[in-house]
């Protein structure tokens, strides 16, 4: 195999540039001086900042921002029920609010209601989780747990972030609902 010669150069941040104007924090990368132009694959060595929640690009609104407003939820909401994945939200939402339910009694009859109208195969809201999942969670409505639907919540959270989220960012009723927040009558 024949030897690769690295270079190391420095990269600035953009995000301290343009926003902030202060003096550049740098990375440190190793990149291939064959591929530099045309391949971005980069080797990151060290990363110089005190921010270690540091973002290079800020990509908007995140799922869990718009959930936590009521307005955005009910109009991610709408979104969903025309695309027919309204099904993925509801659930989310039982599930966030059997966790907050005190009552053990409860927690068994509302865990049966959440499998019978999500996760059941015949259930008319199925949410598309994997069988393995599926099955988990029924051997656990034995005696169910306030954590027996997390891995379904997590995945029907991802589904919506990775899939739903970034659509309804692009439609038409979120750029109203935004520009009407900025823009109060």
């Amino acid at each position: 195999m024949p030897k690769m010669r690295f270079s190391k150069i420095r990269i600035y941040e953009f995000k301290d540039l343009i926003r902030n104007k202060k003096q550049p924090k740098t990375l440190d990368v190793l990149l291939s001086r064959k591929k530099q132009k045309n391949n971005i694959r980069c080797v990151l060595i060290q990363k110089n900042t005190e921010d270690s929640h540091y973002q290079l690009q800020d990509r908007g609104p995140k799922l869990a921002d718009l959930l936590e407003n009521r307005d955005y939820l009910d109009a991610f909401r709408s979104f969903l029920q025309s695309e027919f994945s309204a099904e993925n939200i509801e659930f989310w939402l039982a599930c966030r609010e059997y966790k907050r339910m005190t009552s053990s009694g409860k927690l068994c009859n509302k865990a049966a209601d959440i499998y019978k109208e999500f996760l059941h195969p015949m259930a008319q809201k199925e949410v598309n989780i994997d069988q393995h999942i599926r099955e988990k969670i029924k051997r656990s409505l034995v005696k169910p747990e306030l954590t027996c639907f997390d891995e379904a919540e997590m995945h029907i959270y991802r589904l919506m972030e990775d899939d739903s989220c970034p659509r309804f960012l692009k439609s038409e009723a979120y750029q109203n609902l935004r520009n009407a927040a900025r823009n109060p009558v």
